[in-house]
Parts: structure tokens; C-alpha cells; sequence
């Protein structure tokens, strides 16, 4: 491919140590999720995903698919990762470097594709595992075939304790444990009623409680997701993939407002927030064809409504007839895009790509309404916005020699706001940052340029340097005298780095891979705000690490090692609130028991590394040793 590709295979899922799919991705050095806590504790608002340290927030700046279905939350666009469990998936794709060409927003720093097994036959998997803090997972997938008919059906429960994730020196009487469930069904059907034509059908439900860690920080999600595609592959005329997707969500949210020694809380906010989308895509894809050289053609257009409320009744400290009682607020998002591509080979040896695509959106029916203690109420419209967006991407591969393989690519990719950053405020700890409806689309300039070595079968050493020019990103600022903060379009930030890794086979039974990732973001124009040009982009590290040894013995047992090494940070946009770095050391092993079914065991944080994990109002920490043992049932009969 032209473009930079990591693929996570089955293989390497199933011999993670990780527990949830966040920190699986997270085990490259290039993923990051938004501040270091997991989802296992969590608010599902906070669990958006970046590439390559581009601004990291709770909004994913990164598209997340699932078979090529997106699965970014409607409202604000970060991602339910308890939602997708890991026993059905085939491998997961990460395809940093911004994919507006093809994927139109939310594509601004990348693409993570979760690919499902295929269904080929009757197949049995399960897991079942206990470990410290009360956490216990249950998961099992069935498949079946009959004939052109095929079905598959995968649950995941899980429960948790959780872990106190107040730093000692602040935690008060309030504190406690972060205890949080789910369970998550996922049906899929597929048909080929002819040789050319394939149909399948797909739902999916989840449901998820979790807790702040205190009485009145809690979360709560219920989503119904459906999809249905056809596929028709001809010689003459290429392949025709019509996909249609829709999904309902209620987020609901209980804040706190915690005492200064934190020994007591009342209820600050409650929030129900309902939301949905639907969409729809059709692509093609031509015969190859020749005209000096091997041409690939595609072409395919898209369109998606987004539409969610924010409903919430607030508890004010003081009754002053001018406090705020309850507020509303919300609107829809429609959105439509058309690209053309071409792969184009004039000789083997190399490729170019040439993707352009044209994206508008359009913000409707954007209100708030605010009820006061004294009775009177306020209700705000806002004007409807259309904008659009013209990306390109320009890509080349060439491969002089079969061990060498040198990319290079340049691109435009955008981010249109989301919803949840038009019109809902929310607050984390102490700190209210309120929505902005003014805010315009993120824009994206990058290129990236790299080399991938094979001088032996067993060996692969791969090194990228990338550099990109964020214009105009939402950020949460600090508003003058700390009065809360704001989303707003912060000028411009430059983003650049390098990534390297060497994968290495040293036997059959040995496999070591080391992964580094350097990133310099730092604000380089800052409108109205002079003190941020040269600050470093909250959230984002400049250095992060992996390396892993596996063991592989059939006959004795599979053993993964893992380090991860994470930078020093800022919490917030003035780089006051500094986050020391962390190495974190997890491992995993495995033994058959007898047929298809394996003992293992697994720990997160094995030397119990203490280190931050987020700064807002109150120091919150990373999850401490997380241990647990099993059975596992693999591809049975």
C-alpha cells in the first residue's frame, strides 16, 4: 500500500495481556487514547483516539469502522471500545495520516479498522476469566453454515470493582472504588444467493454502568446498532458494496459537586442524553485496466444524519432566583460526500495513488433552553451553517529491490465539530468547559515519507517521518481569571515526528518487537490567546515506546512480554499542569490443558507503577496491577 499500515492479527489479539480494546490499540506507540485511563474506569465521553499525537481530546480525531461501518459515537464522536469486543475479530488495521480523501471527517489523523472473522464453518471460542478488583469476563462466539447461509452470534459480560483512582494525597471520605459492568450481544447473518452476490445483515446491542468513584460521578450507556450490505462482484463490471447502517444511543450522567477536603458531595447535574444516526454507502470498484501501466478505479459516495439532545437538571449550590435549574440542548448534522480514486502501477515496482473527494455538512435545529430558579426560562436558536470540504491525497510506493520499500504521501483532511462540541457543556472534577456554536471545522496539510527494510525473511525495519499543520483546532481553552473553559478554534498547531519499529523473528519459537514514536505538537498561532504560541499541545507526549518478547511452544506454553513507556505531558492548554512518565510492564501466558482449551493468565502493570493520569480539578491516577487467570476455548469442534 502507499500508505502506512500496522495490522494487529488474531494471533497477536488473543496473546494480549490487555483486557479492553482501548489498551490493546494502545499497545502501539502511535495510538493514544485520550488521557492514560482506561475504559474499564472510564466516563465513555473521555475514550477518544488519536494517531501520531494529533491534539488529543475526548473527540476521536481518528475514524473508527467496524467492517467499514463507522462507530464513533453520533453525538460527540468518541468511541464505546466495551462495545467491541475482541473474540470476533479477525485483525485490527491502523492506517495513520489523515483519510479524508476516501473517509471524508472524522478521518483527520487516520483510520482504525476492526476487521470481524469470517464465518466458515461451525466454530466455537470462549473465555472465562477471574482476577483482582472483582474483575470477571464471560465471552463466547458460535458460528454456523448452512449451505449459502451463514450466521454468527458473540456476548461479552463483564463486571469490575475497579480501582480508586484519586491520588492518595487528595482523596477524601467520598472516594472510593470505580466498579463498572457491561454486556454486549452482536448477531450477524450472511447469504450468497448467487456466485456474484453476497448479503448480510448485522445487529448490535450494549449496555454499560460505570462509576466515578463517587456516590454521584456515574455513566450510563444503552445502544442498539443495525447494518445491512450487499456486495456484487462481476468480471465485466467490477464490485458494487451498498452499505446502510442506523443506531440509537442514550448516554446518561450523573456530576458531582465535591467538597474542597472531599469528604462530603451533593449532586451537582444529571444528564440524559439521547441520540441517533443513519447512513448510507455505495462504492464501486472497476476492473483493472491498462493504459501505460495497471489502473485500479474507485469511486463511491455517502451520506449521514446525526441528531442527539443534551437534557439535563441542574442542582445549583445557591437558590438565587437566576441560578440555572434545567437546560436542553442539541440540534442535527447532515452530511454527504463523493471521492474518486485511482491506484495507478506503470511498472511493478511502483504505485501511485490519487484520491479527491468533495464533503459538506450542514448544522440544523441548534437550540439551548435554560429554566432559572425563579421560573423564567431562555431559549436560544441558532443559525443553520453549511459548510464543505475539498480533500485530496497524493500517495507513492516504490520497490527497487524486493528487500526495500520505500512511501511517501501528502494529504488535506478536515474534522467538522461535533454536536457534543456545538451545544453540550460538560464538566470533569471542578472544571466546566462550555460548548461554543460558533466553531468551524479543523483543517488538516500533511505529508509523511518513509522507508520499510527486509533484508532477512525474519526481519522487518520500518522508519516514517511525518509532518502536519492543524488549522484552526477545537481546543479546550482557559478562559481569562480561570473561569472554566471553552471550546474554541485555536489558530493553528504544528504536529511532526517520527516512528520507527523493528519486528524480528529471531526463531520459530522467539519473536521480539520494539516501537518508538516521537511527536513535537506545539502551538505555533493562538488568536487572542498570545500566552499559548509555543505551549505544547495538552494531553499529547512527546515520546512513547513498546517493546514486546513472545515465547511460542505448542508443546509447552506462549508467553508475551510487554513494556510501554509514555512521556511526560500537560493536562491543560497552558502547560501548567504537568504529568510525569510512566513504563509499564504487562505479561501474558499460556499452556494447553487438553484438546482445544487453554489455562492462561495475564497482568496489566506488573510492578504496580504508580503515575498520573489525568489533572482536571483533582490528580486521578492510572490503574495499578491488574492480574487475572482463565480458560480459554479456541475454534471448537
Amino acid at each position: 500500500m502507499p500508505a502506512t499500515t500496522v495490522v494487529l492479527p488474531r494471533e497477536e489479539i488473543d496473546r494480549s495481556p490487555t483486557l479492553t480494546q482501548d489498551t490493546l490499540v494502545r499497545s502501539l506507540p502511535s495510538v493514544a487514547t485520550f488521557r492514560r485511563t482506561p475504559s474499564l474506569v472510564s466516563d465513555p465521553t473521555a475514550q477518544g483516539l488519536n494517531l501520531r499525537g494529533l491534539a488529543p481530546s475526548g473527540v476521536a480525531r481518528t475514524l473508527v469502522l467496524l467492517d467499514g461501518v463507522p462507530v464513533n459515537d453520533p453525538l460527540g464522536g468518541w468511541v464505546f471500545w466495551r462495545s467491541l469486543p475482541r473474540l470476533g475479530l479477525e485483525r485490527i488495521e491502523v492506517v495513520p495520516g489523515g483519510g479524508s480523501a476516501l473517509y471524508g471527517s472524522s478521518a483527520l489523523g487516520g483510520v482504525v479498522q476492526l476487521i470481524s472473522r469470517p464465518i466458515t464453518g461451525p466454530a466455537l471460542d470462549a473465555d472465562v476469566s477471574y482476577g483482582n478488583r472483582g474483575t470477571g469476563l464471560v465471552s463466547a462466539r458460535g458460528a454456523q453454515r448452512w449451505g449459502p447461509v451463514a450466521a454468527a452470534l458473540e456476548t461479552e459480560l463483564l463486571t469490575s470493582d475497579g480501582y480508586r483512582i484519586v491520588s492518595p494525597g487528595q482523596r477524601g471520605a467520598i472516594d472510593g472504588g470505580t466498579p463498572s459492568n457491561h454486556v454486549v450481544l452482536n448477531g450477524r447473518v450472511e447469504a450468497q444467493p448467487t456466485d456474484t452476490l453476497t448479503l448480510s445483515a448485522r445487529a448490535n446491542l450494549f449496555r454499560e454502568n460505570q462509576n466515578g468513584g463517587t456516590r454521584f460521578t456515574t455513566a450510563r450507556v444503552e445502544l442498539a446498532q443495525f447494518g445491512a450490505s450487499a456486495r456484487l462482484q462481476t468480471e465485466a463490471r467490477g464490485t458494487f458494496t451498498l452499505d446502510l447502517f442506523g443506531r440509537a444511543l442514550r448516554f446518561e450522567q450523573d456530576r458531582a459537586r465535591v467538597a474542597q477536603d472531599r469528604a462530603t458531595e451533593v449532586r451537582a447535574a444529571s444528564q440524559d442524553v439521547p441520540a441517533n444516526d443513519q447512513g448510507a454507502s455505495l462504492v464501486w470498484t472497476a476492473p483493472a485496466w491498462s493504459a501505460g501501466g495497471t489502473h485500479q478505479l474507485s469511486t463511491g459516495l455517502d451520506a449521514r444524519r446525526m441528531a442527539g439532545t443534551s437534557q439535563e437538571q441542574l442542582f445549583p449550590a445557591t437558590q438565587a432566583p437566576e441560578a440555572l435549574v434545567a437546560r436542553e440542548a442539541g440540534g442535527t448534522q447532515w452530511s454527504g460526500g463523493l471521492f474518486l480514486q485511482d491506484l495507478y502501477a506503470p511498472i511493478p515496482a511502483v504505485e501511485l495513488s490519487a484520491a479527491l473527494r468533495l464533503d459538506a455538512w450542514r448544522n440544523t435545529r441548534g437550540q439551548q433552553r435554560v429554566e432559572r430558579v425563579n421560573g423564567a426560562t431562555d431559549t436560544t436558536r441558532y443559525d443553520d451553517r453549511t459548510e464543505h470540504q475539498l480533500s485530496p491525497r497524493l500517495g507513492l510506493r516504490v520497490r527497487p529491490w524486493d528487500p526495500v520499500t520505500f512511501r511517501a504521501s501528502g494529504y488535506r483532511a478536515f474534522r467538522a465539530p461535533t454536536l457534543n462540541e456545538l451545544y453540550r457543556p460538560f464538566q470533569v472534577g471542578t472544571v466546566l468547559t462550555a460548548a461554543n456554536a460558533d466553531l468551524s471545522a479543523e483543517r488538516l496539510w500533511g505529508a509523511e515519507a518513509g522507508v520499510e527494510v527486509e533484508p532477512l525473511r525474519a526481519l522487518t525495519a520500518r522508519v516514517t517521518g511525518f509532518w502536519n499543520v492543524l488549522e484552526d483546532p477545537i481546543t479546550n481553552v482557559t478562559l481569562p481569571g480561570n473561569a472554566g473553559r471553552q471550546r474554541q478554534n485555536l489558530g493553528r498547531a504544528r504536529v511532526r515526528g517520527v516512528e520507527a519499529s523493528v519486528d524480528w523473528r529471531l526463531s520459530r519459537r522467539w519473536t521480539a518487537l520494539l516501537a518508538y514514536t516521537f511527536v513535537d505538537p506545539t502551538v505555533t498561532e493562538a488568536p487572542g490567546q498570545p500566552e499559548l504560541v509555543g505551549r505544547q499541545l495538552a494531553q499529547d507526549p512527546r515520546h512513547r515506546g513498546a517493546a514486546s518478547l513472545t515465547f511460542e511452544d505448542p508443546r509447552l506454553f506462549t508467553t508475551t512480554v510487554q513494556l510501554r513507556v509514555i512521556g511526560p505531558q500537560f493536562e491543560d492548554d497552558l502547560n501548567e499542569r504537568g504529568m510525569g512518565g510512566a513504563l509499564v510492564v504487562d505479561a501474558a501466558v499460556s499452556r494447553r490443558l487438553f484438546w482445544k482449551v487453554d489455562l492462561f493468565a495475564a497482568v496489566e502493570n506488573l510492578f504496580d507503577r504508580e503515575y498520573l493520569a489525568g489533572r482536571a480539578g483533582v490528580d486521578t491516577l492510572g490503574p495499578p496491577v491488574l492480574a487475572r487467570v482463565g480458560l480459554r476455548l479456541r475454534d471448537a469442534p
